[in-house]
C-alpha cells in the first residue's frame, strides 16, 4: 500500500526496509488495510482510514505525515493539532551549474571518523543524520559527500536522506559562515553523480516557502515534477500510545 519507485515521500517506507532505521505500522497484523511508514520526523500513510482508532495512530505523533485527504478527519481525532505544509517533489533532469571549490577546500565522500566533525556541525544540523540514526551512521553510510577544510572542518555535506529502490532523494547543510560560496552545490554535484552510478535517480523534497533549497535544486539541475501536501501532526488526544 505505501508507494514504491516513485521519488517524494514513497522513498520513506523504501529507506526504512533498507536500513531498518524508522518503524512500520499497520492497522492489524494480518491483511492490514492501513499501513504507515517514519522514519526522521517524517511518515507515509495509505489505505483505508474508515476503521482507524486515536490510539492505532498515536504512533506517528510528531511527524510530518504525506496522507491523502480521506484520512484528515482520522488524523483530526488522533492528534491535538494538525498543520497543512505544501511541499515539492523535484528529480534531476539537467546539467548542474559550475561551482568551483577554493583553495584548501576539498569535495569527498564521508567516512567514519568524519564523525566527529558531523557532530561539531551543532544542533542546526541534526536533522541531516536524522534519518541515518545519528553522524556516525551518516559517516559510515557511504552516502553522504562533504566540502573538508585543510583542519578537517566540515563546511558543507549533502547526502541521500531517504534511499528508495529507484529514488535517491537529496539533503544539503552549508554552515552558515560559508553560505554563498557554491560549497552546497559542488557536495550535491558530487552525490548526484554517485546516485546516478548505482542506477538511481535524484530526487530533491522541500517547503513551497524555502526560497533557497528550491534556487539551489534548480542550480543542480533538478526541476519540478509535482507538489502536494503533508501534514505536521501533534501530540495524542488520549495518553494511550502503541509500541511500535
Amino acid at each position: 500500500m505505501v508507494p514504491v519507485g516513485t521519488p517524494g515521500s514513497a522513498a520513506i517506507g523504501e529507506h526504512v526496509l533498507a536500513t531498518g532505521i524508522g518503524h512500520w505500522w499497520a492497522d492489524r497484523p494480518g491483511r492490514p488495510r492501513t499501513v504507515a511508514a517514519s522514519c526522521a520526523g517524517y511518515g507515509v500513510l495509505r489505505g483505508a482510514p474508515d476503521t482507524l482508532s486515536p490510539e492505532i495512530l498515536a504512533p506517528l505523533a510528531g511527524n510530518r505525515i504525506d496522507a491523502p485527504a480521506r484520512f484528515l478527519p482520522a488524523l483530526g481525532a488522533a492528534f491535538d493539532r494538525i498543520t497543512p505544509w505544501e511541499r515539492m517533489v523535484w528529480t534531476l533532469q539537467a546539467r548542474p551549474q559550475p561551482a568551483t571549490v577554493p583553495l584548501g577546500v576539498t569535495v569527498r565522500r564521508l567516512e567514519p571518523a568524519d564523525t566527529d566533525a558531523l557532530v561539531a556541525l551543532g544542533t542546526d544540523a541534526a536533522w541531516l543524520t536524522a534519518s541515518w540514526d545519528g553522524p556516525l551512521g551518516l559517516a559510515s553510510c557511504g552516502h553522504g559527500w562533504a566540502a573538508v577544510s585543510r583542519r578537517g572542518r566540515i563546511l558543507a555535506v549533502a547526502c541521500t536522506y531517504f534511499r528508495g529502490s529507484r529514488y535517491e532523494d537529496v539533503a544539503v547543510f552549508t554552515v552558515p559562515d560559508h553560505r554563498r560560496h557554491r560549497l552546497g552545490l559542488a557536495c550535491v554535484t558530487a552525490l548526484r553523480a554517485d546516485i546516478v552510478g548505482r542506477g538511481r535517480v535524484p530526487s530533491w523534497n522541500c517547503s513551497v516557502l524555502n526560497r533557497s533549497s528550491r534556487l539551489l535544486a534548480r542550480t543542480a539541475g533538478f526541476r519540478l515534477v509535482r507538489e502536494y501536501v503533508h501534514y505536521a501532526v501533534g501530540a495524542p488526544v488520549s495518553g494511550s500510545r502503541l509500541s511500535a
